[in-house]
């Protein structure tokens, strides 16, 4: 049992996406559905790692700011002041300095302030943008799986194994939610609960796996395409279930551009 456990299939797939499912289902009556994303997190994270805090790692710092955000979201649910949406990507863009900020001060100053704001303004942009799919759990599903295993893929291609567990993680977790959906062809709310914390740890893992492995800077380009893909207009008359085909043929051809980018760079990882 816990060599299966150990299997990094089950730590960053199967086991998020089971998580998922069961999280989803259960708290759809206190529409908290949405809390399958980050559960499915923490499941990979208790697997692969641990929750400590001390040494506060970079990787530690995203487990942390994923579980605050989720934290957060469920405080202000019922939030509707305009401005918020620019405020959480803002406030995401401050806390992707602070996750590399000991990575950060390791380069010169023109290097320093180039990535550092290229990684703040990747990470506040896929939260600003996947914040307006939050009404809609479909598109936010979509989304969240393809940006989920694009990042993760390209993560693991680029020699970072933990930090594309993560993503995986949230792939399996958001596809686990975009399924029931499509199987009882019923939407459950996800809301901000699912849409912030996704957003916010693919964006730190995306520009950590960047600074510190192999993943090329443009293969966040096309990531950060997915939430824009996710929007593409789709007539409610269609159904659930064929609206949920097609945005997740979308979104994953984004992630798969992203793998193939990443592939060029790296390679194919070691078997």
């Amino acid at each position: 049992m816990e060599e299966t456990l150990n299997h990094p299939a089950v730590q960053g797939g199967f086991a998020p996406f089971f998580i998922a499912l069961l999280v989803a289902e259960l708290l759809q009556r206190v529409r908290l559905s949405g809390l399958a994303a980050i559960a499915g997190f923490a499941v990979t994270v208790y697997l692969a790692s641990d929750f400590a805090i001390e040494p506060l790692t970079t990787s530690r710092k995203i487990v942390l700011l994923g579980l605050l955000s989720a934290l957060l979201a469920v405080l202000l649910m019922r939030f509707t002041w305009r401005p918020f949406r620019l405020a959480l990507a803002a406030t995401g863009g401050g806390a992707t300095i602070w996750m590399a900020l000991r990575i950060l001060q390791q380069q010169d100053m023109q290097n320093m302030l180039l990535w550092g704001t290229g990684c703040a303004l990747y990470t506040g942009w896929l939260i600003f943008w996947i914040d307006t799919l939050h009404e809609n759990p479909i598109r936010a599903g979509s989304a969240g799986m393809a940006l989920g295993v694009g990042t993760g893929g390209s993560a693991l291609l680029g020699a970072s194994a933990l930090l594309g567990q993560f993503s995986m993680a949230l792939g399996a977790a958001a596809s686990a939610f975009l399924l029931l959906q499509t199987v009882f062809n019923q939407k459950m709310p996800g809301g901000r609960v699912f849409t912030l914390p996704l957003s916010l740890i693919c964006g730190l893992t995306g520009g950590l796996a960047v600074l510190t492995a192999r993943l090329p800077w443009y293969a966040l380009i096309v990531l950060a395409i997915i939430p824009l893909a996710a929007k593409i207009p789709i007539p409610d008359k269609r159904g659930i279930r064929l609206q949920s085909l097609s945005l997740s043929a979308f979104t994953l051809t984004c992630a798969a551009g992203a793998i193939y980018l990443t592939w060029r760079v790296a390679g194919a990882p070691p078997l």
